[in-house]
């Protein structure tokens, strides 16, 4: 089964009216068997003129899954939070199975 991953660059336009998403989706993602693996909002590592500052990846254990926690009624509630108070794309995209590398004919130098 092929893990599944959202990854959304979000730049805050209210972070008063935002704060209630925050407080509450991880519990929607930990609910559906996902976590997050990434969580940067660390403004100085980001250009100036970076229009999504944070930045989030979250893993779920396949796509089913991740559509769930997406339809969910617990994340539904929360989700005009993040709407109303924040620009950016999330996005959900299959993970990559094993990559084998035993058959990769690599070019020499002559």
């Amino acid at each position: 089964m092929t893990k599944a991953y959202l990854v959304g660059m979000v730049k805050v336009t209210n972070m008063e009216g935002m704060a209630p998403y925050m407080a509450a989706v991880e519990d929607t993602v930990t609910e559906h068997g996902g976590k997050f693996l990434v969580r940067h909002m660390d403004e100085k590592l980001h250009s100036e003129d970076d229009p999504n500052p944070i930045t989030v990846v979250i893993e779920f254990p396949d796509a089913d899954a991740a559509m769930a926690w997406k339809h969910s009624d617990n994340y539904q509630a929360i989700l005009p939070a993040r709407l109303e108070n924040s620009e950016g794309p999330l996005v959900i995209c299959d993970g990559v199975g094993s990559v084998s590398y035993t058959h990769l004919t690599l070019p020499t130098k002559a």
